[in-house]
Parts: structure tokens; sequence; C-alpha cells
């Protein structure tokens, strides 16, 4: 059932990219799965307690807790004696918005708009909300367990170790094809931004984050906005002595010309969908592959 209920969400987003019209305003939007969904609620709930509490931090356990009540609560299933922690529609709202303004639609908001399209179709057979709870839970659907709570499958001990690396590669591979095609992409932005090291941590990413809000732009508009204007230099374009991102010009100016040189690959190749882009770590990335057809 696990292998169906994959299938089953692979099929709609299919159609979502078919028919993306009737989902969002822009072709580049970005479909926010499990694992970025999660990512976004616990942002959203650091902001949420630096806003009242001043300190941008959150407990993984109140992270779970919530990320449980969230999915019942958008899939219209019960949340009866369920725990909540304390602001959680202000939480909701931080979350919708940081979706909103990164040009990003998660899987529980595609599902009801394919829902509400396919309605009229006898044909149509689409996973049940259930199915779709246990699919982002990491949960093995099981028809005979009627509170559809059973345990995720651990993979074996000695594949773990490869797994991961594999799952951090292809995180951060898929985080530069995003940002590429969604460059409101926030989250994207946030795994790429250090990886290889740029000297841009934590200090950095809130500097852009602080700065972002600020002119309410996307992150990566501020970075590309304030090299380019180091670059046309002259008393009116230099951004001012005092901005904080000035310490942060070396790592800036690395990432920005690393992501134009990715475009300026995929702006030669005529049909993108046909190739392979691979990179590997000469001089911090400085070369990467570009393979169509098995050729270099």
């Amino acid at each position: 059932m696990a292998v169906l209920n994959q299938k089953s969400v692979w099929d709609m987003i299919k159609d979502f990219r078919k028919n993306w019209r009737a989902f969002c305003n822009s072709e580049r939007t970005t479909v926010c799965g499990a694992d970025s969904m999660l990512l976004t609620l616990q942002l959203s709930m650091a902001e949420n307690n630096k806003q009242h509490h001043g300190e941008f931090a959150v407990s993984l356990s109140e992270v779970l807790m919530t990320w449980k009540y969230l999915l019942h609560e958008k899939l219209n299933l019960s949340v009866e004696n369920m725990e909540v922690v304390d602001h959680y529609e202000d939480i909701k709202k931080i979350y919708d918005a940081f979706l909103m303004n990164s040009n990003m639609l998660d899987l529980i908001d595609i599902y009801k708009k394919s829902r509400i399209m396919t309605s009229n179709c006898e044909d149509s057979e689409m996973m049940s909300p259930i199915q779709l709870r246990d699919f982002l839970s990491g949960r093995e659907y099981r028809e005979d367990d009627e509170t559809g709570l059973s345990s995720p499958t651990s993979p074996l001990k000695h594949n773990r170790d490869n797994e991961k690396v594999q799952l951090v590669a292809k995180t951060i591979f898929m985080s530069y094809l995003n940002l590429l095609v969604n460059s409101k992409n926030d989250l994207a932005l946030a795994h790429i931004l250090n990886i290889p090291d740029r000297g841009l941590g934590r200090e950095a990413f809130t500097n852009l984050k602080h700065a972002a809000r600020e002119k309410q732009m996307s992150i990566f508009l501020v970075a590309t906005s304030f090299i380019r204007a180091l670059e046309l230099g002259g008393k009116g374009y230099a951004p001012s002595p005092s901005d904080p991102l000035r310490t942060h010009v070396k790592g800036l100016s690395n990432f920005i010309n690393f992501i134009d040189r990715l475009e300026e690959v995929l702006g030669e190749t005529p049909n993108p969908r046909g190739c392979k882009f691979i990179s590997w770590r000469i001089n911090k990335w400085n070369k990467f592959w570009k393979c169509s057809s098995g050729q270099k």
C-alpha cells in the first residue's frame, strides 16, 4: 500500500505540473514535500518564539507534536484530544506566509485542489486524507490497522550511513535546481548557501533574512542586489558602509557567481530536461560537467 501511496502522490504532482494554472499563478511554483513542510514548520515555530519570547529556537518535541496536529488540521481529520502548542494560529499564519512568499505549495494544498478538480470525474481514484497523512508522516498504511498509525520501517543498520550521505547529496543537488527554477525559494537557499563552505553561517543567513524582511524581497534577490551594487561601484550604487552584509562579501560573491555559472549552462542547453548536471569539488565547486547523451 505504501508503494501505491507513493505512486498516487507522484501522479498528483504530474497533474499539478500539467494544470498548474488551476493551482497557482506561476509555472515556477515549487512543490513542498514532507521534509520541506517540516522544516518550514520548524522555522515558523522558531520565528513565533522569537516574536513572543525573544529567542529564535524551538524544541524538537514541540515541532513533532505540532507537525502531527498540522497534518490532521489541514486534512480535516479529527484533532480531538490532540495536544497543541500555544499560539498555534500564529504559527500557522507564519507557515502559510512563508510558503506564499517563497512561491511554494505544500502537498496538502495541491491535494485539496486536486480533489476539487477531479470531484466530477467518475474514473478518478485519489488517495484518502488518511493515506496522505501516513505518506507525509513516513508511515506505512495498512488496511488491517484501524488507526492507520503503524510504525515507520527502519533501514538496515549497515545501510544507514550510506543512505544518509545519499539523502544529503540529493537534498543539496535538488536545492540548487529548485533555486534556479524558483528564485523566491528561501528554503532551498537555506540548504545551499554555505555548501560548499563559503563562510556564510548562521550570522550571514540571519542578516540576509532581516534585510529580506525589511525590503520585502526574497533572500536570494537581496543577496544578488547587494553583490550587483558592489560590482557597479560608485557612491550612487554602493551599499552603506554600515550594511551588515559587507562582512560577508566574499562568501556572497562566491555564491552568486556560482549560481550565475549554473544559469549560463542552462541557457546554453537547448533541452535542459535531457541533460544531467554533475558538480564536483575542485576549488570549491568551480567546475562542473554538463552531460548529455553520455558526453562530458
